[in-house]
């Protein structure tokens, strides 16, 4: 039977349709990806290597307390309070914003409002001088609350530009291409501490904030050039609405109906636990490598530069594995690793041995985040990805307000910080049997909401 030239042309018009619509998903693809690589800059350079050391060594040196008859540099607490007080409030706002955003549609606006923060604070770390100990704390915290509180709705996005049987490798091509941008600014900051060390001038250091800043914003602008936020409809009147009414209605709504999540439940119960440990590790590795083990500054951008190479092929492997063989299997991997890795810091006291400890590290780093990522963005109910990724971030957000704590106040009390490293292990020990609970063949993705 012949085909008559309308029907050729409607042929040649969806096809034509079809590839326009996948080059549209592979540009949101990357730019999604790309928001990964920029936001690192903050991570690395202000939460892991240069700022938490420039905090601790530059801003509260000469500063003591006196605690129990001891005298004691507070540094390593308030830099752990510092950060659990960005994630309690993060964890705390996150799930009724959530709601907010998936309502009105806005989740895309909340990534820019926070990242906004997060990079404008940053620079202001620039202005800093010794003795500033409070407007430093002041700065790092908000500077933090933008970070964390765009992850939510960044990660909100995920389900919409993947499928269930891909959202692995593209969770972890995420986390690989965050940890290229670590790598990258990482080598940004590497003329700077040359300086500092040469001076032997921590100050030195301080346009590398600068750089971390203008790093975040110049590679976000992408994301909200090209990903486009799927509009749901609720079948009411959108601009009649007070959104903030309604977030607390589906907030409330949710928490009724958590029950019917079981797997929901019990995955971020064991995520509460184990994501402490992670974050933990991240929070004080610069410091650890520099006080305990007696790095440079140098040594602490080289270490750690090298460790971005580790945690980007494990973001990629894991990420490929966790499709593969399946989310559960691949945690469970990466839970044995840190395990490994808290023990191996404890006996470390050469930098081999700490090199080691790193590299391992690196690979558990990324993995560990992307199958998370994976395995929560697998389970939640479509149109509730912000929401749900808000509950995402209250459990890891609340849990990383422990760790830094307990670590901080380990370290002080006992001044040392090996025994601090050492308290970690219990959260990857007891996050990994809370994990063995959840059934990972279940999903709640056509769920009525």
């Amino acid at each position: 039977m012949l085909r008559g030239p309308s029907l050729q042309i409607n042929d040649l018009k969806n096809h034509d349709d079809a590839k326009k619509r996948r080059r549209n998903e592979r540009k949101q693809l990357l730019a999604w990806i790309l928001y990964d690589f920029a936001n690192t800059s903050f991570s690395v350079i202000i939460v892991t290597v240069v700022f938490s050391v420039y905090f601790k060594q530059y801003i509260v040196d000469g500063f003591t307390i006196e605690i129990f008859g001891l005298i004691r540099n507070p540094g390593d607490f308030l830099w752990g309070f510092g950060g659990a007080s960005a994630m309690l409030f993060v964890a705390v706002t996150s799930p009724i914003i959530g709601a907010i955003a998936d309502y009105s549609n806005s989740k895309k606006r909340f990534v820019f409002i926070y990242s906004t923060l997060c990079i404008i604070s940053t620079i202001l770390l620039y202005f800093l001088e010794p003795g500033m100990i409070w407007q430093a704390l002041l700065l790092f915290i908000l500077a933090d609350i933008g970070f964390e509180g765009a992850i939510v709705f960044y990660n909100g996005f995920l389900p919409q530009i993947s499928t269930l049987q891909n959202i692995g490798k593209i969770s972890g091509y995420g986390f690989a291409m965050g940890y290229v941008g670590s790598l990258i600014s990482l080598m940004i900051a590497m003329p700077y501490a040359n300086m500092a060390f040469a001076s032997d001038n921590l100050q030195m250091m301080r346009p590398t904030f600068i750089w971390a800043g203008l790093f975040f914003l110049f590679f976000s602008i992408p994301f909200y050039i090209f990903v486009i936020e799927k509009r749901e409809v609720r079948g009411v009147r959108l601009e009649s609405l007070n959104y903030i009414k309604e977030g607390y209605r589906r907030l409330r709504g949710t928490i009724k109906r958590i029950k019917e999540f079981p797997q929901i439940v019990k995955f971020l119960i064991a995520y509460f636990v184990y994501i402490d440990g992670v974050n933990t590790v991240i929070f004080f590795g610069g410091i650890f490598a520099k006080e305990t083990l007696g790095f440079s500054m140098i040594e602490v951008i080289t270490f750690f530069a090298i460790v971005q190479f580790t945690a980007i092929s494990g973001a990629f492997v894991f990420g490929f594995l966790t499709d593969k063989i399946g989310v559960k299997k691949t945690i469970n991997l990466t839970l044995y690793l840190w395990m490994a890795v808290t023990i191996g810091a404890f006996f470390s006291y050469n930098v081999w041995s700490f090199y080691l400890v790193g590299l391992t590290a690196g690979i558990s780093m990324g993995s560990t985040q992307a199958a998370s990522r994976a395995m929560m963005g697998r389970l939640i109910p479509e149109g509730m990805e912000a929401e749900f990724f808000g509950f995402y971030a209250l459990t890891g957000k609340f849990s990383s307000i422990l760790g830094p704590l307990l670590f901080g106040i380990t370290s002080m009390l006992t001044a040392s910080q090996r025994i601090g490293i050492l308290s970690i292990l219990v959260f990857f020990i007891v996050g990994y049997f809370l994990f063995q609970r959840v059934n990972e063949s279940i999903t709640y993705k056509k769920v009525v909401i």
